[in-house]
């Protein structure tokens, strides 16, 4: 269960923070999604920063701070369903895959961490 644990959380942490530099430098398909759910670009380096913020929280509960990486884990949720409700209202489902795949990611690292704290 561990491994399962650290495997999963480590790539939650990198795909968020992936996705913060990429949001951070403004990259083209990033403003391109953007503007095609209605989000608007001066909200784009916050996104970017809920990400990373949710990444690091993640790292320091595989420090042992297993309360933080659960916090962290449930605001990275909470945030990729925001993320596919604004795909959902704007109707734009041909990229659907990237936030439900974030959101999949962040309810497994939940779970695990979760389970790591009961």
């Amino acid at each position: 269960m561990f491994t399962a644990y650290v495997v999963i959380t480590v790539a939650t942490v990198l795909a968020n923070a992936g996705m913060a530099v990429a949001d951070f430098s403004r990259a083209e398909f990033v403003v391109a999604n953007s503007t095609e759910v209605g989000v608007p670009r001066t909200w784009i380096p916050w996104l970017a920063a809920l990400k990373l913020a949710g990444a690091a929280g993640l790292l320091l509960g595989l420090t042992g701070a297993t309360a933080i990486g659960v916090a962290a884990a449930t605001g990275l949720v909470l945030f990729f369903v925001g993320a596919v409700g604004v795909h959902v209202r704007a109707r734009v489902f041909h990229n659907m895959l990237f936030p439900g795949g974030y959101l999949a990611l962040a309810v497994a690292s939940l779970a695990l961490a979760a389970a790591r704290w009961t």
